[in-house]
């Protein structure tokens, strides 16, 4: 039985999503969580693996579940007690929002037809302690409208090599291609629910991202908006 998961996280305590021995990750808490409860090696896969840091307010994962698995009296497992259960152990850091029996060709990596980042810069000389794991301080107050500008360059299908950490060869000793379409790139001003600070909000969407890649194209308009 293939499973979907909605799953919402605070990244500031992980080394990002995909499984590293030795450090605590998104996927490795989960993957515990879940083998531990169903009493089987449960294995989740994701949309889209994010960096160290970075926190997910809508991360789509999927996971294979054998027919029937689970406690002998809760055959076959009952998702939403399995939602309820796994987030006592993995919260408050990872909250899971929702499960759902999907199609068995569904993959949430392969099947995703896009996703979506925010990247928020408290642009202000001074600081603000509520957000320094939310947002970027940059202290100096941003030309917006000529980051605006620079950022229609993205959009489209480009080959983003100079804004991605190169991957590693391929088993066959080829290399992954980094071209990718850029569906939307656009800043707002938004105001945080916590500190009541303003923030410079910058929303990309694209079919896929490479490693680092958000985080590069953020620096560089940054630059822009600074002169």
């Amino acid at each position: 039985m293939r499973v979907r998961g909605d799953v919402a996280y605070d990244g500031a305590p992980f080394h990002g999503f995909a499984v590293n021995d030795g450090v605590p990750t998104v996927a490795g808490l989960l993957n515990d969580a879940l083998s531990r409860v169903l009493r089987v090696d449960v294995a989740v896969t994701c949309a889209g693996r994010t960096d160290r840091g970075v926190h997910a307010v809508g991360q789509v994962v999927s996971f294979d579940l054998p027919e029937g698995q689970g406690p002998a009296d809760l055959e076959p497992v009952d998702l939403e007690w399995l939602r309820h259960v796994v987030n006592r152990q993995v919260g408050p850091s990872v909250v899971v929002k929702a499960l759902s029996v999907v199609d068995d060709g569904f993959d949430a990596r392969f099947s995703a037809t896009g996703r979506t980042y925010r990247y928020r810069i408290l642009d202000r000389p001074d600081g603000d302690p509520f957000t320094a794991t939310r947002a970027w301080h940059v202290p100096a107050v941003l030309d917006v409208a000529a980051m605006e500008v620079a950022a229609g360059h993205l959009l489209g299908q480009h080959d983003f090599s100079s804004f991605c950490r190169r991957p590693s060869p391929r088993p066959d000793g080829t290399e992954a291609g980094l071209v990718r379409r850029v569906t939307g790139a656009s800043f707002r001003r938004v105001v945080d629910g916590l500190s009541g600070v303003e923030l410079l909000e910058f929303e990309v969407s694209a079919s896929a991202f490479c490693h680092q890649m958000v985080r590069s194209i953020v620096g560089t308009l940054v630059a822009v908006g600074r002169g």
